[in-house]
């Protein structure tokens, strides 16, 4: 399965690397397929601070547990990204959150599913009949039902 990782996401797996997220992700045997632009890298870089002074995190731990993190996503840089799947996460994310619409253009390209704690774009993509979200719950139930 494809999953495109939203930064919120990734954020939650960077400061907590026991809970169910990071646990998700870090799975060695997971058949899951993790995705991103680069736009994570760059929200990252510029919350590093506050991730930091959160997770009281030394320097290097805070670089190591990115490392950790964003090794198990393939980085898709957006020029591969089809304009037809970016104009319908434009239009999409038009209102709602514009900041995701990479993340959106992306799903629709490799026909995945969104990894996002933000309800409100949850939700106001749903009203737009955009519904392609995959939970933490879904995820982790698949990824222990794999293991069994």
């Amino acid at each position: 399965m494809r999953i495109v990782v939203d930064t919120n996401i990734a954020f939650s797996a960077i400061l907590n690397t026991n809970s169910r997220i990071a646990r998700i992700l870090l799975q060695p045997k997971s058949r899951l397929n993790f995705y991103s632009t680069e736009q994570l890298f760059f929200e990252i870089e510029e919350h590093k601070d506050k991730i930091k002074k959160i997770s009281k995190y030394s320097d290097h731990e805070l670089d190591r547990v990115i490392t950790l993190i964003t090794n198990k996503i393939r980085f898709i840089n957006i020029r591969l990204i089809s304009m037809e799947s970016f104009d319908k996460a434009k239009s999409m994310t038009e209102g709602v959150d514009i900041d995701d619409t990479e993340f959106v253009a992306l799903t629709e390209h490799i026909k995945g599913k969104l990894w996002s704690g933000d309800k409100e774009l949850q939700k106001g993509l749903s009203k737009k009949g955009w519904n392609k979200f995959i939970s933490t719950e879904q995820l982790f139930d698949k990824t222990i039902d794999r293991l069994k």
